[in-house]
């Protein structure tokens, strides 16, 4: 694989996280009460919140978290497919 098409491949997958949970997160907000609203709106947080280091004379915070939802993980899979299906 190029380097170009491997940064091609996280722009892609970045993106279709992105717009996936927006959606999801979108669908979820239109549906009643139910089993599909759950399944939309539910969201999985992975990582760490913000911590935050003060020293005398510098401070910093460090966090790192993704909010991971159905329509997120659909689209990342989506967007694999579709890689898999053109470049290898």
């Amino acid at each position: 694989m190029k380097s170009r098409e491997i940064t091609f491949l996280i722009v892609s997958i970045v993106t279709a996280a992105v717009f996936g949970g927006l959606i999801g997160n979108v669908i979820s907000g239109f549906l009643p009460e139910g089993s599909a609203k759950l399944i939309f709106g539910k969201t999985v947080e992975v990582g760490f919140d913000a911590t935050k280091v003060d020293f005398f004379a510098l401070s910093f915070t460090v966090g790192f978290m993704f909010r991971v939802n159905f329509m997120s993980v659909l689209f990342v899979i989506f967007v694999l497919i579709y890689f898999r299906w053109w470049y290898i």
